[in-house]
């Protein structure tokens, strides 16, 4: 057993794969440890250093680079929003909540565990942005794994489509994205395996939950309290890192946006702002054709949606950064002061808080003065 996940954590594993979709690193770039400067040592030590690459199989290469951009947070933050919108606010509010939950966890998971992402070489590395984060567990391997089969759960019983085909989505999405980890060079196979089976575990054991979460937006008018209050705490309080990298930033804006959403939940129900179902329980009903008038409507309301969102993001982002920079007595321009703690996690929470609200509480009653249905 331990020779199997040894071999599963293995960076040649990946390489294999790479290769074998076309993804080879460039002629020039080959092992040369020894004539190495000493920041490219220590960014492969580190296992942070990214190769230049030669793509002979390009079908691959936008296969999975399309794959892995649907693990991102750009298409989460405007799918969970359009599903919102457009399609369900029972569904979103079921997917957001489940999201916020598996991604806690899995970053808390690689902070704590600190599993280095595999090395390169022999992997070649696509992406930048993540390379100061840890590998184990894959959180686009959880946020696409929790976002697939919470959808087909979620919707078995509500819409009437056949179930096969809904499982056969759900696979193909979350198949795509694990393999897109694999491909950018980011995860390694037990990265990615332990992803999937955490997110499994999670939905097994909080879907008998379920029905009381979506029935949280009538809870006491102390509940918000509650709401803001623990994500704050769990991201003021997050596991150290021996370098700074994003996770701590990315886990307060998920948690932030999650604690907003929620909110908005309530306030619409508290002071019954917008139309919503009273009972979230599952209604079956026909899916509807995709008409020219519903297309255009749906992209109106979501245009519509995401300029207000980033005009409260910025506005609330400036305002709260100035207080925030009066209050601790830090120069303006000032940008590494951001990375602090102090600074870092309120201007987040409170900012993404804010665009939560704004993106189920304010944009619905917008669409609504502007006469869009």
């Amino acid at each position: 057993m331990a020779e199997l996940l040894r071999s599963l954590q293995d960076s040649q594993l990946v390489a294999r794969f790479q290769r074998r979709c076309g993804l080879f690193p460039a002629p020039d770039e080959g092992p040369r440890e020894n004539g190495a400067d000493p920041m490219e040592r220590a960014a492969r030590v580190l296992g942070a250093y990214v190769q230049k690459y030669v793509v002979k199989n390009y079908f691959y290469y936008y296969l999975f680079q399309f794959s892995a951009a649907l693990g991102q947070e750009v298409f989460y933050i405007t799918f969970l929003p359009f599903t919102h919108w457009n399609i369900d606010p029972y569904l979103s509010r079921r997917l957001i909540i489940i999201w916020v939950l598996v991604m806690y966890i899995g970053q808390v998971a690689k902070d704590i565990l600190k599993w280095p992402r595999p090395s390169s070489p022999p992997v070649v590395k696509l992406e930048k942005r993540l390379i100061a984060e840890y590998g184990m567990p894959s959180t686009h391997a959880m946020a696409a794994t929790a976002i697939a089969f919470t959808l087909l759960i979620s919707t078995m019983d509500r819409y009437q489509y056949p179930f096969v085909l809904g499982l056969v989505m759900a696979v193909v999405f979350s198949t795509l994205v694990c393999l897109s980890r694999l491909y950018t060079g980011m995860h390694t196979v037990l990265d990615v395996l332990g992803g999937v089976l955490i997110t499994a575990l999670l939905i097994v054991l909080t879907y008998p939950a379920w029905t009381f979460i979506d029935r949280l937006d009538s809870a006491s008018p102390l509940f918000p309290v509650c709401v803001i209050v623990v994500p704050f705490f769990l991201c003021y309080n997050y596991p150290v890192s021996d370098y700074y990298s994003p996770t701590r930033a990315d886990t307060t804006t998920i948690l932030a946006a999650g604690a907003g959403v929620t909110i908005g939940f309530w306030i619409n129900h508290f002071f019954q702002l917008v139309s919503q179902p009273a009972e979230p329980l599952p209604v079956i009903q026909n899916i509807p054709p995709l008409t020219t008038y519903m297309f255009v409507l749906g992209l109106t309301k979501f245009a519509v949606g995401i300029v207000l969102i980033l005009l409260v993001r910025q506005l609330v982002q400036n305002l709260s950064l100035q207080v925030l920079y009066s209050w601790f007595k830090v120069v303006t321009r000032n940008k590494e002061a951001r990375r602090r703690l102090e600074i870092e996690v309120p201007y987040k929470f409170v900012t993404y808080t804010s665009v939560g609200i704004c993106a189920t509480t304010f944009v619905p009653m917008l669409h609504r003065f502007l006469g869009l249905p």
